[in-house]
Order: structure tokens, then C-alpha cells, then sequence
């Protein structure tokens, strides 16, 4: 048996090799799968100049399949991973399809481009979460089998409806100092992936989760054009946002938790219903009613998001 180890030089620094496994049975090769692989690709952000590294996740297959040209997702974390991008980049491991496709190794097909949110200056406020976090408690990808996942976060919420609120006029679109403020970064990431890497730039996604849901907002509504489809994971869109997303008819999928005390439900749905009064139809709306702010560990565990985004592609909005 003759192991090719393929590890990727210039800007990219490699986590896990993959290899072409050759094997010869009575005249007769087969060619095994590629692993999965976890590159850092390195930039300098137009935020503050300083260099900064984000995760590019290449799916099982990508090295063994040279004419396939893959889907890819862009995925904004949670305030809680927010970090220097450089020795703090792991932190954005903690959840999410990075977290699923890496570390409890779920197989996903698509290349995803996982970047960390700069701090500023949330390490000087206080911020438990933040404040508390440790590297040790980073979940590492096992050679054998997945790490135990952390336990849900309690709730003392009941589960029951609460009041919409259809007046957001005095309600701040975005959460401060979040994703808005790589917007440029972002794009130049997605640029970047798509001319490196054999990317499907036909099946583009965005998805995030908490500032992230919000970050995602954000982002498809400054670029709808640039995306299949997106899923904001617990948090919620501005109706301010809308017009955008309605007019490129970019499909959405929201998710939120019914018992979520920290992005509360009764925020998500005049965004939703704009879209709707603005004649957009391809819309779908999931409460998770008995989980709290990490629903996101149900819904990227499980398999619907990742075939609803699988059916969407940009030329179908053009049609």
C-alpha cells in the first residue's frame, strides 16, 4: 500500500493531511476517499491592519474527486468566539457545521469558511462568557470516535407563545460592534475561497448563529446576489433589512428558540412578516419551543439544513 500525503504549502497551514489510498487487487486499483481537512488561511483585515488567520474546512472527497466543484458556506459565530484570529481562532470550534463537520466529524459537503470575529473590546466588559472561556475547554478532534458534547444550557423559561412585536421602529437593527463591521473582510474571504479553491460559487451559503444570525442578516441583505440561500440560527433580521433579500428572492430559512432568554422570540417576527408583505414567498420560519439560545445544537446536528441549502442555487434566482 503507498500513502501520497498531499499537505497544502503557501498561505495555508495545514492541519490534516489527506491521503490517496492505492490498492492493488488482481490487476485492479480502487481510490479511497480523501479525508477531511482543516486549513488556516491567512489575511490582514482592512478593520485594523493586523494579520488574522480564519478556518477553510475541505470535505471528505475534495482531493480524490479533482473535477468536482463543491458548495461552499460561510459561517459567523457566536459573540462567545470572538478572538485575535490568530492563537484564539480555535474558540470558533466550540458549535456550529465547523464544530459538527470537524469535531464530531459529521459529513458534510461543503467547503466552509469559518472566520473569528475581532474582539473590540468585549474582554473589557465584563462579559462572564467571555471573561470565563478557557483554551482547555476547546473541544478537540479525536483520532478515534467524537468528544462528549457540553451539556444544553439550563432555561427556567416555560414553554409558551410569547406576544409578537410588530413595532421595531425604536429597535436597533443590529446588535453593537458585530459581523457589520467585516462586511468588507467577508466578501474578500468569499472572494478569496472561490478563486483558490474548485468552489460551486452556483451554491453559495451563509449561515450564523446569535451575533451570527444577526451577521447573516446583515451580510445578505448587503450582498443578496452573492447567495443561494441563508440561515440565520437565533437571531433575528431587522425589518430595515428586508427590502434587499425580498427583491433577489434569496431564500431564508430562520430558527429560533422558544425558550430563548437571551435573543427573545417575540423580536423575530416583523422581520419575517416584511418580507412576506414585500411578496417574498420562499421563506421558512422553525421554533425550536422547548430549547433555549443553543437550538443551534440541534438544528446544525441534524441533516434538514443541510439539504434545504443543497436545493437552493443563485441561477434558480435568476429564472
Amino acid at each position: 500500500m503507498k500513502k501520497l500525503m498531499l499537505c497544502l504549502m503557501m498561505t495555508s497551514f495545514l492541519i490534516g493531511c489527506t491521503s490517496n489510498v492505492k490498492q492493488a487487487d488482481n490487476n485492479t486499483s480502487t481510490v479511497q476517499q480523501s479525508q477531511e481537512q482543516l486549513l488556516r488561511e491567512a489575511y490582514q483585515s482592512s478593520i485594523d491592519q493586523s494579520k488574522r488567520e480564519y478556518f477553510v474546512y475541505l470535505p471528505k472527497g475534495y482531493h480524490s474527486k479533482p473535477d468536482k466543484k463543491w458548495p461552499v458556506m460561510l459561517f459567523l459565530h457566536g459573540n462567545g468566539e470572538r478572538g485575535n484570529g490568530q492563537d484564539e481562532l480555535d474558540f470558533v470550534l466550540m458549535q456550529g457545521p465547523l464544530h459538527e463537520a470537524w469535531i464530531q466529524k459529521k459529513d458534510l459537503p461543503f467547503i466552509i469558511i469559518s472566520p473569528q470575529l475581532h474582539m473590540f473590546g468585549f474582554d473589557k466588559k465584563g462579559i462572564s462568557y467571555i471573561d470565563n472561556r478557557s483554551k482547555g475547554n476547546i473541544p478537540k478532534r479525536l483520532d478515534q470516535g467524537v468528544p462528549k458534547r457540553s451539556a444544553a444550557f439550563e432555561t427556567n423559561t416555560d414553554i409558551q407563545r410569547m406576544a409578537s412585536l410588530t413595532d421595531m421602529s425604536d429597535v436597533a437593527p443590529l446588535l453593537p460592534q458585530g459581523w457589520e463591521l467585516l462586511e468588507t473582510d467577508l466578501i474578500a474571504m468569499l472572494d478569496s475561497v472561490q478563486n483558490k479553491y474548485r468552489v460551486n460559487a452556483d451554491k453559495t451559503y451563509l449561515s450564523g448563529l446569535s451575533y451570527g444570525g444577526f451577521g447573516t442578516w446583515y451580510l445578505a441583505s448587503k450582498h443578496p446576489e452573492r447567495f443561494a440561500a441563508i440561515a440565520p440560527v437565533v437571531g433575528w433580521g431587522h425589518p430595515s433589512l428586508m427590502a434587499p433579500i425580498a427583491k433577489h428572492k434569496l431564500a431564508v430559512w430562520q430558527f429560533a428558540g422558544g425558550r430563548d432568554s437571551a435573543v427573545n422570540i417575540q423580536y423575530f417576527y416583523a422581520g419575517l412578516t416584511k418580507l412576506e408583505k414585500l411578496g417574498h414567498n420562499n421563506v421558512r420560519f422553525t421554533v425550536h419551543e422547548d430549547k433555549g439560545h443553543d437550538a443551534w445544537t440541534r438544528i446544525y446536528s441534524g441533516d434538514d439544513l443541510y439539504q434545504w441549502l443543497l436545493s437552493h442555487q443563485l441561477s434558480d434566482l435568476l429564472k
